[in-house]
Parts: structure tokens; sequence; C-alpha cells
């Protein structure tokens, strides 16, 4: 019985019930949540791995592998017959996380040096003679590494802007799709997007995408002399169909939405051969493209496998908060470019 103007009349009857405020997510909904967003995975990294682990397994330089992270991914991907790891760092270190973890470097060679910059050096010195085939980043920075393959002796050096691409399996887009660059180019030119972009487009190529669709990102689809980067995507599109970046269909400017959604894309009726099915997002800089990677792989459940591309041997560029599934494509990736250089004689 509810009052209604003081006049007593009934305005529901019957029983009600009430509940409370939900309880906290427990560990058990997180793992839940976990295992369904794993299982919207499509497995587009297992026919990578399959067909990497088909070859020799490669000689990799593992460069300052002192955490015990990298050391078991080295022993790990040895097992599975990706790498041929060779430890190039400070031995009684590496040997030491070695026991502690309770990993067996049995067949494993070490390249003893004193430190992580020397590991790094040494490292591009075992590349440029041909001792390795690739190189992986250890528990050094990036940039440390990166310095040793450009420095001025470096003949790990090629015409083409070295650039890292991120190819991402996301559980809520039906193919792969590769973010460049999110980690080595903080502001590229006009000159170093397209490298950047040719890059990715060689290692598409490698994937079995014969005709990869380009994105060339920025804030809105049309063009705008007051926004930098809609007038380089603009360019990229012409060079792309004039034969500088070949290989490929490259479309811009395109904000992220219609490249990545057909609705999208036909809500704003953009006509384009890209929109809305984009196998490579090229982003305007490294914190676009650094914030986008991490979005999508923390909000959208995406797995990114790095890699470097451009020197002469691939290096493998993983984060220590990778799963183990990201860490093996990242190798496999890395094997089937090192693969692909030996064969056509040139580097990739």
């Amino acid at each position: 019985m509810l009052d209604d103007d003081l006049q007593g009349i009934a305005l529901c009857q019957g029983d009600t019930f009430g509940c409370g405020p939900k309880a906290m997510p427990t560990r058990h909904d997180e793992e839940r949540h976990s295992v369904e967003m794993t299982l919207r995975h499509h497995g587009r990294y297992e026919a990578i791995i399959r067909q990497a682990i088909s070859l020799p397994a490669m000689r990799t330089a593992v460069v300052h592998p002192c955490s015990t992270e990298t050391l078991r991914s080295a022993v790990e991907l040895k097992e599975q017959g990706l790498l041929d790891p060779l430890l190039v760092g400070p031995e009684h270190k590496i040997r030491a996380i070695a026991d502690a973890a309770e990993l067996s470097l049995a067949d494993i060679d070490i390249e003893p040096v004193e430190h992580s910059h020397a590991a790094a050096e040494r490292s591009v010195e075992l590349a440029s003679t041909g001792r390795v085939a690739a190189l992986m980043k250890g528990s050094l920075h990036s940039d440390e590494l990166l310095s040793a393959v450009i420095a001025p002796g470096s003949r790990l050096k090629t015409a083409r802007r070295m650039s890292h691409v991120y190819v991402m399996d996301i559980p809520a887009y039906d193919k792969l799709l590769i973010v460049i660059d999110a980690a080595i180019n903080i502001q590229p030119d006009l000159d170093q997007k397209r490298d950047i972009c040719q890059n990715a487009v060689d290692l598409m190529h490698l994937l079995g995408v014969e005709r990869p669709l380009v994105a060339v990102l920025a804030a809105v689809e049309t063009v705008n002399s007051k926004m930098p980067s809609t007038l380089d995507a603009a360019a990229l599109t012409v060079m792309a169909a004039r034969g500088q970046i070949e290989g490929a269909i490259v479309d811009g400017p395109l904000a992220f939405d219609n490249a990545i959604s057909i609705e999208a894309a036909q809500a704003k009726c953009i006509a384009s051969p890209v929109a809305g099915q984009a196998d490579i997002l090229l982003v305007p800089d490294l914190e676009a493209g650094n914030m986008l990677a991490k979005q999508l792989i923390y909000f959208a459940g995406a797995d990114a496998a790095g890699l470097v591309l451009g020197a002469r041997v691939p290096i493998i560029l993983t984060s220590r908060s990778d799963p183990d599934k990201v860490r093996t494509a990242s190798a496999a990736l890395a094997r089937l470019t090192a693969a692909k250089r030996l064969e056509a004689r040139m580097p990739l």
C-alpha cells in the first residue's frame, strides 16, 4: 500500500524482493573472463609457428639474458625447435640465474662479455659476420640494443629505415592486424613512413597476404592542411599508386573506426578499398601507435608479437610482460623473415 496524495490508494500489491550490491569480482571471475577471452581467439599464430618449426632452428644471439623470464624464454624456444640460442652476456650471472630458476643450459652456448652494452656490441658483430641469423632482446633497454645496430661501425644497417611491427591477434577482428610503428620511430617524416610501411607490407607477403590493405591513420578521414598527418596520409596513398610503395593498396587519411569497421565506413559514406578491412594500420607517430597497441592488448584481449625489420637480420623485441605464445610467435616471425632473406640473398 503506497500513499497517493495521502488518499490511501493501493498502487500495487504483492511481495517484493531486494538484493544488495553485487560482490566484488573474485579471482575465479577474472580467470573465467580470461578463459572466455582466450576462447575468442582464432589461433592465428598457430599456422605461423607450424611453418617456422618446419624449418631448421635459427641461430640467434640472445642479448644480455640476465633475467629469469628472458633465460626461460630462450630455453623454451630451443626446446620447441625454433631457435638455436647463443647467450651473450656475463656468464657467471647467466649461470646463477639458471641455477636459481632450475633451468638447464645443456647444449646452449654462452658468449661471455662483461655487461649489457658489450653484449649489444658483440651480438651485432656476430650478426654482421653471419654467425647468428637474428637478434633477440634480453634484459636490456631496447634503445641500447638498437643503438648498437645502427652505430657507425655496424654492418647491419641497410638503405631502408628500421621499424617495429606489432603483429596482433585481436579476438574482435577477423584476421591478423599489424600496427606500425609503436616502438622505434618517434615522429617519422614522409620518407620514413614509406619505409615503415614497406617493411610491414613485405612481412605480410611472408604471411601469405599477396596485396595487404594499409590504412594510414589520422584523427579524421579528410585532408586538413592544419593536420600534417592527413597530408602525409594523402601523399602515401599517391606514392603507393605510383609504385613508390610496392605490393599493397594504401589509403588515407582514415580514422581508426572506419579503417577497421565496415559499418563505420558506410555510415560516413567513405568509398575506399581499405576502409573496414585493413591489414596494416600506419599511425602518425610512436605515441599514437604505442597507445593504440596497448589499448588493444589490455582492453581488447589482443596478443602482440613484436619484431624489428629493416636491418640485415630480424630483431625479436618482446616485453617482460608478454605471454609465452607471444614470445613464440615473435620468434616464429623472425625465423620466417630470416629464411626469406637467405632465400633472396638480400635484407628485408
